[in-house]
């Protein structure tokens, strides 16, 4: 018998998993891939990343270095696959070092519950009894029913990692994160990219401003960018696809990409069984504590509410783990980032403008552009700005939004300052390296509190 069996060993169930290792706990995983890490590791974060970072260099060779001609380039395609596979297959293997290093025992199949404290794994036969059990299964990509998908020249994100060739014209199906990280992806490698999107802009879930300031960028750099477009069917052809949009017209494309989101992964586990069921958006209903209505039963990540990213499902599985072992576990969920890596970088933490406005919080503003920054300019990198909301009376930051240049980067020490409480004059104050980027950040959160120094 098992003190905690983890079903699903992605971002959210392999660190669970470590962390209920290191607290003295007997742990078993079940896990229907042969390789370990989930969506994330093999089929999404990890993999799109590779492609990502490669693409971004391919680019810059392409539009021509400052300071640097290139002549004789050519695109090896197979090579660049064979970098994200290999990329991939380092992350996984490292997941089974560490089952190993902590003692973590790996089941390999479908796993299924038969009691409240019984799962039996599908393929084995296996019948694994626990103390506690965490659901960690992740999301599948969302197909809606008006998209034929062929997993050919109708495809999910899956696939779109790994075309055969590039194709000369891509249709994305969705603004989001998804479809714009693969959208850019093959446009750096030479397709021509049309992204369709039924709200009224791209990254409708992040701040409105930085959002638009994406779209206008993204738009410069070559991409074909529609928002408020209501698609009606998605059909794969001999040669190619066809996407039909509402008012009668026709898009013909190579391939097409639906990137509408995703979903909670439930199947099979056979929920019933353990008394447990899904609300009307497939997720299973947890407390504060991660846990579900059968005390004992925790879940986690993409099958609970939130956002669905990776590092959200970490930090969940580390307080359910915790809260199993020693009565308490927290996630801070204001202080979790949402990052597009694409270049530039959209990146944001806390509130939105938007959502303080809905909620009624009184707010300021402080802004820093790229093109004032040292670094910035020296790297060539002057397109964009930050974003600091500070609370109008206690200056407390709400939130920190914004596109640039590794922005990402920068924003961790906002989730930081989110994490801790701090003021805008903290972090206003708070020394930064001269030059670089960060310092950005500091002016912008001089802004909102008083006034920038550099602006």
């Amino acid at each position: 018998m098992y003190d905690l069996l983890v079903i699903g060993a992605g971002p959210g169930g392999y660190v669970a998993a470590i962390r209920a290792a290191q607290l003295g706990m007997k742990v078993g995983v079940v896990e229907k891939e042969k390789a370990l890490g989930g969506t994330c590791l093999r089929v999404g974060c990890i993999p799109s990343k590779a492609l990502l970072e490669t693409t971004e260099r391919i680019y810059e060779v392409k539009k021509g270095l400052l300071g640097a001609k290139v002549k004789g380039f050519s695109l090896d395609l197979p090579a660049l696959m064979a970098h994200k596979d290999k990329v991939v297959q380092a992350n996984t293997q490292g997941i089974e070092f560490l089952f190993k290093k902590n003692g973590i025992t790996r089941h390999q199949g479908t796993a299924r519950f038969l009691s409240e404290r019984k799962v039996l794994v599908e393929e084995t036969g296996e019948e694994l009894e626990a103390r506690f059990i965490l659901i960690a299964t992740g999301s599948a990509p969302l197909i809606p029913p008006w998209a034929q998908v062929d997993y050919e020249r109708v495809v999910t994100s899956t696939e779109a990692l790994s075309f055969p060739e590039v194709p000369k014209r891509l249709i994305v199906v969705g603004g989001g994160v998804i479809g714009l990280e693969l959208g850019v992806v093959w446009h750096r490698l030479g397709a021509e990219v049309i992204v369709l999107e039924y709200m009224d802009r791209i990254l409708p879930t992040m701040d409105a401003e930085v959002s638009r300031a994406a779209e206008r960028v993204f738009k410069k750099q070559g991409l074909t960018i529609r928002t408020g477009v209501r698609v009606t069917a998605v059909v794969p052809e001999a040669k190619g696809a066809r996407v039909e949009l509402e008012g009668g017209e026709v898009l013909e494309a190579d391939r097409v990409l639906v990137a509408v989101g995703r979903r909670p992964y439930t199947e099979g586990l056979a929920l019933e069984n353990a008394g447990l069921f899904t609300d009307e958006r497939g997720r299973i209903p947890v407390d504060e504590h991660l846990r579900t209505r059968v005390p004992h039963i925790y879940a986690i990540g993409d099958v609970v509410r939130g956002p669905m990213l990776a590092h959200k499902a970490s930090e969940e599985g580390i307080a359910a783990v915790e809260h199993m072992a020693r009565g308490f576990g927290h996630v801070d969920y204001q202080a979790i980032p949402s990052v597009v890596y694409t270049h530039p970088e959209v990146a944001g933490v806390g509130y939105t403008e938007e959502e303080l406005k809905e909620k009624g919080i009184p707010y300021k503003v402080g802004k820093f552009p790229y093109s004032a920054s040292g670094r910035a300019r020296a790297m060539g990198e002057t397109e964009g700005f930050v974003k600091v909301l500070a609370h109008a009376k206690t200056d407390r930051i709400l939130g920190v939004h914004g596109i640039g240049a590794r922005v990402g980067d920068i924003l961790t020490e906002a989730a930081l300052a989110i994490f801790f409480k701090a003021s805008a004059e903290d972090l206003g104050r708070a020394p930064h390296h001269h030059p670089s980027l960060p310092e950005i950040l500091k002016e912008a959160a001089l802004a909102a509190w008083e006034k920038p120094i550099h602006l």
